[in-house]
């Protein structure tokens, strides 16, 4: 018997562009960041503010579960560590960013922290933010019978993919892109003297003032202020696209901002893309000014040999010590 049916799957376009994403939060908001943080503290401190900050019931509730507190109460020693973090507590509450930040919560002042990984002028507040999460997130210990760690994993992805979930595909780009510059801002941030959320200020090692900027063509430039003039050095095209079928279009799209980029007077020209089942060489036919292909994938995990190569290349551009 002939089955006669026409059946078409969607692409797995977008649920590969969801991953790039969520290996970068990894990074910043999830576990892998917190992980991170703890690593670089001493343990004593953390407890010390623990009996601070943690209601004592909420850590009776806990220590029964065999869980770290840390991974459910901010304090602030952990959050000035990786400012970031203030996004994993957000999504362990499973509260949205446009609820979270809204103007009647005043938790406004600290979505720069969450989104650039930079405390600033919102230190001194950080107390505050740690006193404030911890009524809500002692109720949630509360209500959750027999929490455990694979809930504490679990329940910020539900709030994480729904926020994705309700990203249109130019939203979704325009996150890829503000997730390379945090990336960026790993790498470079010892030098860095002044950080906004679109632009990084850099002594590099000849004490020569270099501007790091996200924009559009280029979406992110490497600039350096040599005497009186500035020199731009390179010129960065970030494509977050996944389908294999349209690759060629977007590094077509890259090509024409490079060219634009020339004209401007810059001389490097890198282009973030995604390269899997893709072969560079096709990639060159439509974007010949690209020097330097780098797989986005591989960028956002902050891992690989793209990875690697990038940032020796940015430090390279930048004149710095890499790290």
């Amino acid at each position: 018997m002939t089955d006669d049916l026409t059946l078409s799957p969607p692409s797995p376009a977008r649920q590969v562009r969801f991953y790039q994403l969520l290996v970068a939060a990894r990074k910043q908001w999830f576990r892998d960041a917190l992980s991170d943080a703890l690593g670089k503290l001493d343990p004593d401190l953390v407890k010390r503010e623990i009996g601070d900050y943690v209601p004592n019931e909420s850590q009776r509730i806990l220590a029964a579960a065999g869980i770290r507190d840390e991974h459910v109460f901010p304090v602030p020693a952990v959050i000035e560590a990786k400012p970031s973090l203030v996004g994993y507590y957000r999504l362990l509450l499973g509260a949205p960013q446009k609820t979270f930040y809204g103007g009647s919560t005043g938790m406004g002042r600290f979505k720069s922290m969450e989104e650039l990984g930079a405390v600033s002028k919102q230190k001194v507040h950080i107390p505050a933010f740690c006193r404030a999460m911890a009524k809500p997130l002692s109720e949630l210990v509360k209500q959750i019978p027999a929490l455990t760690n694979r809930d504490l994993h679990e329940l910020p992805l539900l709030t994480f993919g729904s926020q994705l979930q309700g990203s249109n595909n130019t939203q979704i780009g325009k996150t890829a892109m503000k997730e390379v510059f945090v990336a960026v801002t790993e790498i470079v941030g010892k030098y860095v003297v002044k950080a906004t959320d679109r632009r990084l200020t850099l002594k590099n090692s000849t004490g020569r003032t270099v501007l790091i900027s996200l924009s559009h063509d280029p979406d992110v430039s490497v600039q350096e202020q040599v005497g009186d003039r500035m020199h731009h050095r390179v010129a960065i095209e970030v494509k977050g696209g996944t389908d294999v079928s349209n690759a060629h279009n977007r590094a077509g799209e890259a090509e024409k901002s490079h060219q634009k980029a020339r004209k401007f007077g810059f001389i490097e020209f890198w282009t973030i893309i995604s390269k899997q089942g893709l072969e560079v060489g096709k990639l060159q036919a439509e974007s010949p000014t690209t020097n330097h292909w780098f797989d986005i994938a591989e960028v956002l995990a902050r891992r690989g040999g793209d990875w690697d190569d990038f940032r020796q290349r940015l430090s390279g551009s930048c004149s710095i010590p890499l790290e």
